[in-house]
């Protein structure tokens, strides 16, 4: 018995022993390599996956800061736009007002002022014009107030002005026009008014004569001052007088030739007033220049007189000559309605 069951477990354990593994045994190391080869491609997939989403999550972020950019440009454009048709309704609501009522018409130039200026808003707006000259002395002819005379020279207006009364009270048929000089105290008030705009009634002619001088000798630049001494003393016939006026600017063509006329009309009342064509050239050649140096200056007034009377020998022969029609007296008045009225 006890041999047999010795026997036994020998004999059960030499064919155990012969006998092949168990298959779960035999297959244990290639079943977890096999998982381990899973395992790992889980993990790729799953990084794999996690850079896709990654992607994707930048996308969206770049999709979402694109789409923040555009929002913003839109506001800034709407804004903008908004602002524009503000800005235009605005002005198309001040161009074209509703509602008007015509209170006033006012005008405004820089000699009156305003005209036509309602009575409550008087004593808010100065009185005196700022654009236009305080004075009608020693000011260019740029800032005065011009007029056309009977031949179409634009001059200064108060010197029509003075020219009016002067003919008015006689003054052409006074002796020593021009040459005989007036009282400094009623010079100096005259002077006064006229810079006032006002022309006083009953002048002495004598001082209407000196005040028309000092015009001339006041201005900032005077009426021949544009030409040369050389010019001056090259021109000895009336063709050469007449072709060197036509070189001065316009205004000093016009006050040139409103000078020489007023001159020609002194000389043709010479059987009364004692002035010749040299007398009254004489008289008004210093005027017509300015000279800083007293020797040139004294040189030169000859040269200016000779040419001074050389020009209204010349328009007195044309008012004499029957295909020239002479200007008449009467008609030198103004454009404007202030001043003096002639008889």
């Amino acid at each position: 018995m006890t041999e047999v069951l010795h026997s036994l477990p020998s004999s059960s354990s030499s064919p155990l022993s012969r006998a092949p593994p168990p298959t779960p045994i035999q297959n244990d190391k290639p079943f977890q390599i096999q998982s381990f080869v899973d395992e790992e491609e889980d993990e790729e997939d799953s990084r794999v996956g996690n850079a896709e989403e990654a992607k994707e999550g930048d996308k969206d972020s770049d999709q979402l800061s694109l789409l923040a950019l555009l929002v913003t440009l839109f506001r800034k454009s709407f804004w903008v736009a908004c602002k524009t048709d503000k800005k235009e309704i605005c002005g198309m609501e001040i161009g074209c007002p509703t509602n008007v009522r015509h209170v006033a018409h006012v005008t405004f130039d820089r000699f009156n002022g305003f005209l036509g200026l309602p009575v409550e808003f008087e004593p808010e707006v100065p009185r005196r014009v700022p654009s236009a000259s305080a004075t009608v002395f020693g000011v260019s002819t740029e800032s005065m107030q011009l007029s056309y005379d009977p031949r179409g020279n634009s001059v200064p207006t108060i010197l029509l002005l003075m020219q009016r009364c002067l003919y008015a009270q006689g003054g052409l048929q006074a002796e020593g026009i021009f040459r005989i000089t007036a009282e400094n105290s009623q010079e100096e008030y005259v002077r006064d008014q006229l810079n006032r705009g006002v022309v006083p009634e009953g002048i002495d002619v004598h001082c209407l004569a000196s005040l028309i001088k000092a015009w001339f000798r006041e201005l900032p630049t005077g009426v021949l001052d544009s030409l040369s001494p050389e010019q001056i003393m090259q021109s000895q016939s009336e063709d050469d007088c007449a072709v060197l006026t036509r070189l001065l600017p316009p205004t000093e063509v016009s006050l040139l030739d409103w000078v020489i006329n007023l001159m020609a009309d002194v000389v043709q009342q010479e059987h009364l007033n004692k002035m010749n064509a040299r007398n009254i050239a004489m008289v008004f050649a210093p005027n017509m220049t300015q000279m800083a140096d007293p020797l040139t200056a004294l040189k030169y007034v000859v040269q200016v007189m000779n040419f001074l009377k050389t020009l209204i020998v010349k328009t007195i022969r044309e008012r004499e000559d029957p295909v020239v029609e002479p200007a008449p007296v009467s008609h030198l008045e103004p454009s404007d309605e202030s001043g003096c009225q002639s008889p």
